[in-house]
């Protein structure tokens, strides 16, 4: 079976490595185009392209697919690209641009999307993030039949995850690509073997993801300490989640829920010590084990407060 791969981040790249170890024709991946990255914002390959380009694919970075956009000529050759590149079907994994109609119908068996939710939970940008923020007890991953709306389309496989109390998004990111790999192997196994089946997605229960804005890093110590908590973890390692300290931005990193019946003003720090930076929330207080500052590193507590004084005070 010859795959059409569409992806740009770490995500897809798991699922592009998982396809092409199992020996699956890739004749053509389709990524974002490179972006500028790191402290000297140089320009740099996504994690697909890096993975393509190491292993020999051929890699197309059309900065549009809409033939009714901004750039129709580079979408009309992306166009003529996939229709002269034979193959039975295309796989997408947070690609980043939208497929409109005139992509979806080019492979003869369709296009077929990894998205990290159980559909139709949290359809959009940023599953991961907002299942860990939600405090959801499970997440998963849906393999689905792409349609034009946003991630609305029938259900092939799904498979569920727990959630770690101490799951970041970080680690839960990596839990989920694995599995998409791995399923993602499966239902091309038995598209091969016509066996996959597709369900319509519940009209009951959807929600949207929507996209991680930087101004969310931002902590409301009015909030309670367990909705803190899980900001902190779906903010790792981005955008991370940061509290303002006399005039500086001390990013939070770690948090756990600190021992019942400390209580204080909102954002007052109660203690402060090689266990934690115990501060005061909206309700009960949240003890933080790993914060850093402006130009610093990520630091256990202990030795963060070596360096940065926060033995009275308060986060504003």
């Amino acid at each position: 079976m010859n795959i059409l791969f569409a992806g740009t981040p770490e995500f897809a790249a798991t699922a592009l490595q998982s396809l092409h170890q199992a020996g699956f024709s890739i004749p053509l991946v389709l990524t974002q185009p490179d972006r500028p990255a790191g402290r000297g914002m140089q320009l740099q390959a996504s994690p697909v392209k890096q993975y393509a380009l190491a292993h020999g694919m051929p890699v197309a970075q059309p900065v549009s697919l809409r033939l009714d956009g901004k750039h129709p000529e580079v979408a009309r050759e992306a166009h003529d690209l996939l229709r002269a590149t034979p193959h039975d079907v295309m796989v997408v994994a947070a690609y980043g641009l939208i497929l409109p109609r005139s992509v979806l119908d080019i492979p003869p068996r369709g296009c077929i999307n990894i998205h990290a939710s159980l559909l139709p939970r949290w359809r959009g940008a940023a599953p991961i993030h907002r299942a860990i923020e939600a405090g959801d007890a499970d997440t998963g991953v849906t393999i689905m039949q792409m349609e034009e709306g946003l991630d609305t389309g029938p259900m092939m496989l799904m498979e569920r995850l727990p959630i770690a109390p101490e799951d970041t998004t970080g680690s839960l990111h990596d839990k989920l690509a694995a599995l998409g790999g791995r399923m993602i192997v499966e239902a091309l196994r038995k598209l091969e073997a016509g066996t996959l089946g597709a369900t319509p997605q519940p009209g009951d229960g959807v929600t949207y993801a929507a996209k991680i804005a930087k101004e969310e890093a931002a902590l409301d110590f009015g909030q309670p300490a367990e909705v803190l908590e899980r900001k902190i973890r779906a903010f790792n390692p981005f955008p991370g989640a940061s509290g303002n300290f006399r005039g500086t931005t001390v990013k939070l990193w770690r948090a756990a829920l600190a021992a019942e019946g400390m209580r204080g003003a909102p954002g007052q720090i109660l203690s402060a010590g090689p266990d934690g930076v115990v501060v005061a929330c909206g309700k009960d207080a949240l003890r933080v084990t790993e914060l850093q500052k402006p130009g610093g590193k990520k630091l256990a507590a202990g030795e963060f407060l070596k360096g940065f004084a926060m033995e009275s005070g308060a986060f504003s």
